[in-house]
Protein backbone atom coordinates (compact mmCIF):
# COMPACT_ATOMS: atom_id res chain seq x y z
CA UNK A 1 0.00 0.00 0.00
CA UNK A 2 1.05 3.42 -0.30
CA UNK A 3 2.11 5.84 2.51
CA UNK A 4 -0.08 8.27 4.24
CA UNK A 5 -2.25 10.50 2.18
CA UNK A 6 -4.19 11.88 4.86
CA UNK A 7 -1.49 11.61 7.55
CA UNK A 8 1.23 11.88 7.03
CA UNK A 9 4.21 9.17 9.07
CA UNK A 10 5.12 12.85 10.55
CA UNK A 11 1.55 13.69 11.56
CA UNK A 12 0.77 10.31 12.89
CA UNK A 13 3.94 10.20 15.19
CA UNK A 14 2.53 13.43 16.40
CA UNK A 15 -1.60 12.51 17.16
CA UNK A 16 0.32 9.19 18.77
CA UNK A 17 1.96 11.87 21.15
CA UNK A 18 -0.94 13.37 21.80
CA UNK A 19 -3.32 9.85 22.53
CA UNK A 20 -0.12 8.89 25.13
CA UNK A 21 -0.66 12.20 26.90
CA UNK A 22 -4.40 11.64 27.06
CA UNK A 23 -5.82 14.55 24.78
CA UNK A 24 -6.75 12.47 21.78
CA UNK A 25 -9.85 14.89 21.29
CA UNK A 26 -11.11 15.21 17.44
CA UNK A 27 -12.92 12.47 16.38
CA UNK A 28 -10.36 11.16 13.77
CA UNK A 29 -7.16 11.04 17.04
CA UNK A 30 -10.22 9.80 19.18
CA UNK A 31 -10.42 6.98 16.30
CA UNK A 32 -6.73 6.32 15.80
CA UNK A 33 -6.76 5.89 20.17
CA UNK A 34 -8.60 3.30 19.62
CA UNK A 35 -6.91 1.63 17.01
CA UNK A 36 -3.36 2.00 18.92
CA UNK A 37 -4.88 0.76 21.99
CA UNK A 38 -6.53 -2.55 20.38
CA UNK A 39 -2.92 -2.88 18.75
CA UNK A 40 -1.43 -2.29 22.26
CA UNK A 41 -3.26 -5.07 23.63
CA UNK A 42 -2.35 -7.61 21.47
CA UNK A 43 1.32 -7.05 20.95
CA UNK A 44 4.05 -9.52 22.50
CA UNK A 45 2.22 -13.50 22.00
CA UNK A 46 5.00 -13.86 19.61
CA UNK A 47 3.57 -17.02 17.43
CA UNK A 48 0.51 -18.87 17.12
CA UNK A 49 -0.96 -21.97 15.46
CA UNK A 50 -4.70 -22.79 14.89
CA UNK A 51 -6.50 -24.99 12.99
CA UNK A 52 -9.45 -23.78 10.93
CA UNK A 53 -12.91 -24.67 9.28
CA UNK A 54 -14.27 -22.68 6.51
CA UNK A 55 -17.65 -23.32 5.50
CA UNK A 56 -19.05 -22.02 2.03
CA UNK A 57 -22.41 -21.35 1.83
CA UNK A 58 -24.02 -20.37 -1.54
CA UNK A 59 -27.32 -17.93 -2.00
CA UNK A 60 -29.19 -21.42 -1.62
CA UNK A 61 -27.46 -22.48 1.29
CA UNK A 62 -25.63 -25.42 -0.03
CA UNK A 63 -21.74 -25.74 2.17
CA UNK A 64 -18.51 -26.86 1.20
CA UNK A 65 -16.02 -27.28 3.83
CA UNK A 66 -12.49 -26.82 4.13
CA UNK A 67 -9.97 -27.79 6.72
CA UNK A 68 -6.91 -25.28 6.95
CA UNK A 69 -4.06 -25.00 9.33
CA UNK A 70 -3.00 -21.02 9.65
CA UNK A 71 0.04 -20.36 11.39
CA UNK A 72 1.18 -16.35 12.40
CA UNK A 73 4.76 -15.05 13.35
CA UNK A 74 4.99 -11.71 14.45
CA UNK A 75 7.50 -9.76 13.38
CA UNK A 76 8.83 -6.86 15.23
CA UNK A 77 8.25 -3.38 14.01
CA UNK A 78 6.10 -4.50 10.80
CA UNK A 79 3.02 -6.44 9.88
CA UNK A 80 2.95 -10.18 10.62
CA UNK A 81 3.66 -13.04 8.53
CA UNK A 82 0.64 -15.68 7.83
CA UNK A 83 0.60 -19.05 6.74
CA UNK A 84 -2.78 -20.93 5.58
CA UNK A 85 -2.42 -24.98 4.48
CA UNK A 86 -4.91 -26.38 3.34
CA UNK A 87 -5.57 -29.92 3.79
CA UNK A 88 -9.16 -30.85 2.87
CA UNK A 89 -11.30 -31.49 0.41
CA UNK A 90 -8.57 -33.29 -2.48
CA UNK A 91 -8.90 -30.96 -4.75
CA UNK A 92 -7.13 -28.23 -2.63
CA UNK A 93 -5.04 -30.54 -0.15
CA UNK A 94 -1.28 -28.84 -0.54
CA UNK A 95 -2.48 -24.91 -1.52
CA UNK A 96 -0.49 -23.08 0.81
CA UNK A 97 -1.38 -19.26 0.97
CA UNK A 98 1.37 -16.99 2.17
CA UNK A 99 1.41 -13.24 3.87
CA UNK A 100 3.95 -10.92 4.29
CA UNK A 101 2.72 -7.86 6.37
CA UNK A 102 3.63 -4.51 6.36
CA UNK A 103 3.12 -1.74 8.23
CA UNK A 104 3.42 1.01 5.00
CA UNK A 105 3.42 -0.13 1.31
CA UNK A 106 1.99 -3.05 -0.85
CA UNK A 107 1.73 -6.30 0.93
CA UNK A 108 3.59 -9.30 0.07
CA UNK A 109 1.42 -12.57 -0.84
CA UNK A 110 2.03 -15.56 -2.58
CA UNK A 111 -0.40 -18.61 -3.42
CA UNK A 112 1.37 -22.23 -4.52
CA UNK A 113 -1.36 -24.12 -6.31
CA UNK A 114 -0.55 -28.07 -6.22
CA UNK A 115 -2.47 -28.85 -9.54
CA UNK A 116 -0.32 -26.04 -11.42
CA UNK A 117 2.75 -26.70 -9.27
CA UNK A 118 3.79 -23.26 -9.07
CA UNK A 119 4.12 -20.38 -6.47
CA UNK A 120 2.01 -17.32 -7.78
CA UNK A 121 2.47 -13.91 -6.49
CA UNK A 122 -0.72 -11.69 -5.48
CA UNK A 123 -1.05 -8.64 -7.01
CA UNK A 124 -1.13 -5.45 -4.95
CA UNK A 125 -4.11 -4.52 -7.93
CA UNK A 126 -5.84 -7.54 -7.16
CA UNK A 127 -6.31 -7.59 -3.45
CA UNK A 128 -10.06 -7.38 -3.88
CA UNK A 129 -10.16 -10.37 -5.45
CA UNK A 130 -12.03 -13.73 -3.54
CA UNK A 131 -9.41 -15.74 -1.02
CA UNK A 132 -9.93 -19.52 -2.18
CA UNK A 133 -13.37 -18.55 -3.50
CA UNK A 134 -14.53 -17.45 0.22
CA UNK A 135 -16.56 -14.35 0.65
CA UNK A 136 -13.07 -12.84 2.62
CA UNK A 137 -10.81 -11.21 0.12
CA UNK A 138 -6.94 -11.41 0.21
CA UNK A 139 -7.29 -8.13 1.18
CA UNK A 140 -9.54 -9.17 4.64
CA UNK A 141 -6.71 -11.59 5.39
CA UNK A 142 -3.95 -9.37 5.61
CA UNK A 143 -2.95 -8.57 9.21
CA UNK A 144 -4.92 -5.21 10.01
CA UNK A 145 -1.31 -2.54 10.36
CA UNK A 146 -2.55 0.39 12.04
CA UNK A 147 -0.95 2.35 9.59
CA UNK A 148 -3.31 1.11 6.49
CA UNK A 149 -6.04 3.26 7.55
CA UNK A 150 -7.28 6.47 8.78
CA UNK A 151 -9.67 6.32 11.17
CA UNK A 152 -13.08 8.70 12.69
CA UNK A 153 -14.76 7.82 15.76
CA UNK A 154 -18.39 7.83 15.60
CA UNK A 155 -19.94 6.72 18.56
CA UNK A 156 -20.86 5.07 21.03
CA UNK A 157 -23.13 2.01 20.94
CA UNK A 158 -24.58 -1.16 23.25
CA UNK A 159 -24.45 -4.33 20.67
CA UNK A 160 -25.71 -7.28 22.06
CA UNK A 161 -25.77 -6.23 25.39
CA UNK A 162 -21.74 -4.72 24.85
CA UNK A 163 -20.83 -1.13 25.56
CA UNK A 164 -18.54 -0.75 22.11
CA UNK A 165 -16.85 2.30 20.07
CA UNK A 166 -18.25 2.34 16.55
CA UNK A 167 -15.14 3.75 14.67
CA UNK A 168 -14.81 4.13 10.62
CA UNK A 169 -11.83 3.06 8.95
CA UNK A 170 -10.39 4.60 5.32
CA UNK A 171 -7.90 2.83 3.57
CA UNK A 172 -4.84 4.42 3.04
CA UNK A 173 -4.47 2.38 -0.58
CA UNK A 174 -7.97 3.64 -2.16
CA UNK A 175 -6.30 2.88 -5.08
CA UNK A 176 -6.25 -0.61 -4.95
CA UNK A 177 -8.42 -1.60 -2.04
CA UNK A 178 -12.01 -3.36 -2.57
CA UNK A 179 -13.64 -1.03 -0.31
CA UNK A 180 -14.56 2.86 0.15
CA UNK A 181 -14.98 2.53 4.18
CA UNK A 182 -15.24 -0.14 7.09
CA UNK A 183 -17.61 0.55 10.31
CA UNK A 184 -15.85 -1.30 13.49
CA UNK A 185 -17.89 -2.44 16.56
CA UNK A 186 -15.31 -3.20 19.47
CA UNK A 187 -16.24 -3.40 22.97
CA UNK A 188 -14.88 -0.86 25.17
CA UNK A 189 -13.47 -2.66 28.08
CA UNK A 190 -11.31 -5.32 26.14
CA UNK A 191 -10.76 -4.26 22.90
CA UNK A 192 -12.23 -7.14 20.64
CA UNK A 193 -13.97 -6.76 17.57
CA UNK A 194 -17.27 -7.83 17.05
CA UNK A 195 -18.81 -6.12 13.80
CA UNK A 196 -16.92 -4.90 10.79
CA UNK A 197 -19.41 -3.12 8.08
CA UNK A 198 -17.50 -3.37 4.53
CA UNK A 199 -18.88 -0.60 1.79
CA UNK A 200 -17.53 -0.96 -1.73
CA UNK A 201 -16.05 1.60 -3.60
CA UNK A 202 -19.61 2.89 -4.44
CA UNK A 203 -20.44 3.59 -1.09
CA UNK A 204 -23.01 0.54 -1.17
CA UNK A 205 -23.06 -2.03 2.26
CA UNK A 206 -20.80 -5.04 0.56
CA UNK A 207 -20.70 -7.59 3.80
CA UNK A 208 -20.84 -7.60 7.39
CA UNK A 209 -18.71 -9.32 9.20
CA UNK A 210 -19.35 -10.85 12.80
CA UNK A 211 -17.06 -12.50 15.61
CA UNK A 212 -18.14 -15.05 18.02
CA UNK A 213 -17.00 -17.14 21.02
CA UNK A 214 -14.05 -15.23 22.13
CA UNK A 215 -11.50 -16.84 24.73
CA UNK A 216 -8.36 -15.29 26.24
CA UNK A 217 -5.16 -16.87 25.81
CA UNK A 218 -2.12 -16.41 28.15
CA UNK A 219 -4.27 -14.35 30.52
CA UNK A 220 -4.06 -11.50 27.95
CA UNK A 221 -4.73 -12.20 24.28
CA UNK A 222 -8.72 -12.85 22.90
CA UNK A 223 -9.33 -14.75 19.94
CA UNK A 224 -12.91 -16.01 18.44
CA UNK A 225 -13.69 -19.24 17.58
CA UNK A 226 -16.28 -18.02 14.74
CA UNK A 227 -16.16 -15.41 12.20
CA UNK A 228 -19.37 -15.06 9.75
CA UNK A 229 -18.68 -13.18 6.70
CA UNK A 230 -22.28 -12.97 4.74
CA UNK A 231 -21.97 -10.73 1.31
CA UNK A 232 -25.33 -8.72 0.92
CA UNK A 233 -25.11 -8.37 -2.69
CA UNK A 234 -24.56 -12.23 -3.92
CA UNK A 235 -26.32 -13.98 -0.72
CA UNK A 236 -23.27 -16.05 0.08
CA UNK A 237 -21.69 -16.42 3.28
CA UNK A 238 -18.53 -17.85 4.32
CA UNK A 239 -17.89 -19.12 8.11
CA UNK A 240 -14.25 -19.36 9.64
CA UNK A 241 -14.18 -21.82 12.58
CA UNK A 242 -10.69 -21.70 14.87
CA UNK A 243 -10.09 -24.14 17.58
CA UNK A 244 -7.13 -25.88 19.20
CA UNK A 245 -4.92 -22.10 19.25
CA UNK A 246 -1.70 -22.95 20.07
CA UNK A 247 1.23 -19.81 21.31
CA UNK A 248 4.71 -19.67 21.63
CA UNK A 249 5.56 -23.09 19.78
CA UNK A 250 8.64 -22.08 18.34
CA UNK A 251 7.97 -20.92 14.66
CA UNK A 252 10.77 -19.16 12.86
CA UNK A 253 11.75 -17.11 9.88
CA UNK A 254 12.54 -19.71 8.00
CA UNK A 255 8.90 -21.49 8.24
CA UNK A 256 7.25 -18.80 6.20
CA UNK A 257 9.70 -19.35 2.85
CA UNK A 258 7.76 -18.69 -0.09
CA UNK A 259 10.32 -20.99 -2.00
CA UNK A 260 9.08 -23.88 0.38
CA UNK A 261 5.52 -23.19 0.20
CA UNK A 262 5.32 -26.66 -1.83
CA UNK A 263 6.64 -28.02 1.09
CA UNK A 264 4.62 -26.76 3.50
CA UNK A 265 2.71 -28.69 6.46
Amino acid sequence: MKLFTVLTAALFSAVVLQISAGRAETPEEKGLAIAVEAERRDQGFGDQVTDMVMILRNRNGQESKREITNKILEVKNDGDKNLSIFHTPHDVRGTAFLTFSHKSGDDDQWLYLPALKRVKRINSRNKSGSFMGSEFSYEDISSQEIEKYTYKYLRDEILDGRECTVVKYYPVDQENSGYSRQVVWRDKKEYRIWKVEYYDRKNSHLKTLTLADYQQYLGRYWRAKKLHMVNHQNGKSTDLLYKNYRFQTGLKERDFNKNRLQRAR
